[in-house]
């Protein structure tokens, strides 16, 4: 059986001066919260994916935003666009002021339901579905100054 198609993609772990992350809430699939982000553009490398991403999602104008190491990976089939492909994630590190995060200057909403700042106990604690797994872990080590120093592979 071919695997399906290839599909890049850009995302963005955003913390706040508190070591609080940013998520976005989507309706579809049951309901979740996940990172900001999405699909590279043409020509596109991955970190001016995740800068563009903050700007269409958030506001968030990309000067304002400190852009760090990619911290995971993650690879998810699924559809898009009624076709099944092999979505593949990387994660970087976004460090912005919470005024920053302006969803009024969003340029593409996506669907998104709602934004939230999220501390760490909030984010264990939750029953909701936030993707991807392991997410509080890796928000934990980086608040914890253990930034992984290769990306850590997310299911």
């Amino acid at each position: 059986m071919t695997p399906p198609p290839r599909w890049e993609a850009a995302r963005a772990v955003v913390l706040d001066a508190d070591t609080r992350v940013l998520l976005l809430r989507y309706d579809e699939n049951g309901g979740f919260w996940t990172t900001p982000g999405g699909s590279l553009e043409d020509g596109e490398d991955h970190t001016t994916a995740a800068l563009r991403e903050l700007r269409e999602e958030l506001g968030i104008d990309e000067t304002a935003v400190e852009l760090g190491a990619q911290l995971a990976e993650r690879s998810k089939d699924h559809q898009v666009g009624g076709r099944e492909v092999r979505q593949v994630e990387r994660y970087f590190l976004a460090r912005v002021s919470t005024a920053d995060a302006d969803p009024t200057r969003a340029t593409q909403t996506d669907n998104i339901r709602e934004h939230r700042w999220w501390s760490l106990p909030e984010l264990r604690a939750t029953r909701e579905t936030v993707w991807p797994v392991g997410l509080s872990d890796l928000v934990a080590a980086v608040a914890e100054g253990r930034t992984p120093k290769r990306p850590v592979v997310m299911t």
